[in-house]
């Protein structure tokens, strides 16, 4: 009989790395729920658990309400529920501004940037906090129309109440997955299973991607539960998940801080690299264009092989086009400064969602443009609340080739900051949703950027005088191609008359929610009748639009793809119809709360037009 003391040796050695294992992710406080001791177990010492609703809304990226109203607004998601468990659309709750794929379907779409790692889905987000910080035991999502945006939870380990702030922001997901399509637009309550995290939060971010939904997902309120006190589980285990084995995966754990890309970044070894292998027979060419599928954390680590990849790694032409908005949690000055001698040849940078809490300073944002923005010609810049004036200065002195210019929710920016924007005349993109911007920066924007074809001001509750703005754009902006004049609060038929004498190559066009504009007025029919190219037109809650306006965009804009018309009680089945047979390339109709169109309205023309989505919302 052969000898079972090797046998027992190895089994013993298995047993002792497990143990090892287990004690590592237990101090590190990494234990998933789903990875829990399976029997045996329980939290010593045993805590009161605390629950509590949201207090404060601190940041948003979007949403669909105004800045001076309640009505649809991310601030609705502080306190308790307002709807739940009612379904339907509730002026009550919390609306992020875009749904489904329509908005990357219209001429003011932007091209996405490469090497956007396919975990990150996020498309907007919403940070909360709550009174007393818990280690978080349960998230419950109250969602009460169109549900299954939320792709992704976050824990942070600052206090937005503490008067001393820490000297390391942390952020740990609690939970993530890919979008989802959710069955039915009804109301739900969203309980994912949670990871436990070993510091204690009263910051939340939920983070979403409507690209699946059939409209507007809407939030009524978020719950966290937690304890107090730390969770230590029992060490009593009569079974360990292998999956504990994976030494690799602590490495990708989202919030481990922004130590480790940095040394990623920054790695350099002193000692000899292994030989290129086959490597050394590629073309340079090749090798640069397989390594162009690779992330940013791929790449750094890959420089770490051999001298060779090292070389390719490290070439500034990897970094013609570069995203760091997945990695916004991990981005600082630091990070900067080590990609600072990569970038030098850099065109796009996406920097959106980065920087805040003091992660990345005036100083650092600074010396990197004046290394690198001489060749940029695309800057994202959305949410980017660490910009100031001098930000923008320097933007405008170190960036010449500058075609693009994203600030969107900048809203930290001073309004006299805008001026120096006027100084970069190669524009031809600028997005400054909810802004500060004044109505004199703004002018002085639009006389010397003449080469404006794509032009955001939604939001922007500081203009006084937008028919003066219309003006302006007819006689400066010739090359207008979109325009984004969502909840402009003053335009009249005088400057929308003016805007389509002189911007008549527009394709794109919203006036969402301009309550001063009047069908009657004929500023509708003019605009059908001057701007024969729009794709996209956006009439949002204008209750004055009119059968003659949708017949007159029947006649004279045949290319029509996209028309929101919600809340109007003016327009008829008949003039839908004839819209509906003439614009042949319509996919989508926006009749939400139209009076005269009702859910068998709605039926018979998608019977009849099956390529259209046609929209009727409702509540209950």
């Amino acid at each position: 009989m052969p000898p079972v003391f090797p046998m027992l040796t190895v089994l013993s050695m298995f047993y002792y790395m497990c143990l090892r294992r287990r004690a590592r992710t237990a101090t590190r406080g990494e234990m998933n729920s789903r990875r829990a001791i399976e029997s045996n177990t329980r939290a010593l010492p045993i805590n009161v658990e605390i629950v509590q609703y949201a207090k404060e809304v601190l940041d948003f990226s979007s949403h669909y309400g105004s800045e001076n109203s309640m009505s649809y607004t991310m601030w609705n998601l502080a306190g308790i529920p307002n709807v739940y468990p009612s379904s339907g659309d509730f002026t009550q709750t919390a609306v992020f501004r875009t749904y489904g794929t329509w908005w990357d379907r219209c001429p003011s779409a932007r091209l996405p940037f490469k090497r956007t790692p396919s975990t990150f889905c996020s498309q907007d987000y919403v940070e909360l906090a709550f009174e007393e910080p818990v280690y978080p035991t349960a998230v419950h999502i109250l969602e009460t129309y169109h549900p299954g945006a939320v792709v992704r939870i976050l824990a942070c380990s600052a206090n937005p109440y503490s008067q001393n702030p820490p000297a390391e922001v942390r952020w740990e997901i609690l939970w993530s997955e890919a979008p989802t399509k959710v069955n039915g637009p009804q109301a739900r309550q969203f309980t994912p299973c949670i990871k436990q995290i070993n510091f204690p939060t009263n910051l939340i971010r939920l983070e979403v991607n409507s690209s699946l939904l059939d409209y507007y997902t809407e939030l009524d309120a978020v719950v966290l539960h937690g304890v107090k006190e730390r969770p230590v589980l029992s060490l009593k285990t009569s079974m360990i998940d292998m999956n504990d084995i994976d030494e690799d995966e602590d490495e990708e754990k989202f919030g481990c801080g922004m130590d480790t890309l940095n040394k990623q970044f920054s790695i350099v070894t002193l000692r000899e690299w292994p030989t290129n292998g086959y490597f050394d027979k590629l073309p340079y060419e090749l090798i640069q264009l397989i390594l162009s599928h690779l992330t940013v954390p791929d790449l750094c680590r890959l420089a770490q092989t051999c001298k060779l990849l090292y070389q390719h790694c490290c070439d500034p032409l990897q970094y013609i086009h570069l995203s760091l908005q997945p990695y916004w949690a991990r981005i600082n000055d630091t990070s900067l400064e080590y990609l600072q001698s990569r970038c030098t040849l850099i065109q796009w940078l996406n920097l959106s969602w980065t920087g805040n809490r003091g992660a990345i300073s005036v100083s650092g944002f600074s010396r990197f443009l004046k290394a690198c923005g001489s060749e940029l010609v695309r800057l994202e810049l959305s949410c980017g609340h660490f910009l100031n004036e001098t930000c923008l200065e320097v933007i405008t002195e170190m960036c010449p080739n500058l075609q693009e210019l994203n600030l969107s929710s900048c809203d930290k920016i001073p309004p006299q900051a805008f001026n120096h924007i006027a100084k970069v005349g190669s524009l031809k993109r600028l997005v400054l949703y909810r802004t500060k911007v004044e109505q004199t920066a703004l002018l002085s924007i639009l006389n010397f950027c003449s080469e404006l074809q794509h032009l955001s001001l939604g939001s922007c509750v500081m203009i006084e005088d937008y028919d003066l703005i219309a003006s302006m754009m007819g006689a400066k902006c010739k090359k207008l191609r979109s325009l984004d004049l969502w909840r402009c609060k003053n335009i009249t038929e005088s400057g929308i008359a003016e805007l389509a004498s002189g911007c008549q190559l527009l394709e794109e066009l919203d006036l969402g929610w301009c309550p001063t504009l009047q069908s009657s007025t004929g500023c509708f029919t003019n605009l059908a009748r001057k701007l024969p190219n729009l794709q996209k037109l956006f009439l949002t809650a204008n209750r004055s639009v009119c059968d003659t306006d949708i017949e007159e965009l029947a006649a004279n804009c045949t290319h029509l793809r996209q028309l929101d018309i919600l809340g109007t009680r003016m327009v008829s089945p008949a003039s839908l119809r004839k819209l509906l047979e003439s614009c042949k390339d319509l996919s989508l109709l926006d009749v939400s709360f139209c009076s005269q169109i009702d859910n068998r309205v709605v039926l018979e023309l998608n019977a009849n037009f099956p390529n259209v989505f046609i929209k009727k919302s409702f509540t209950q």
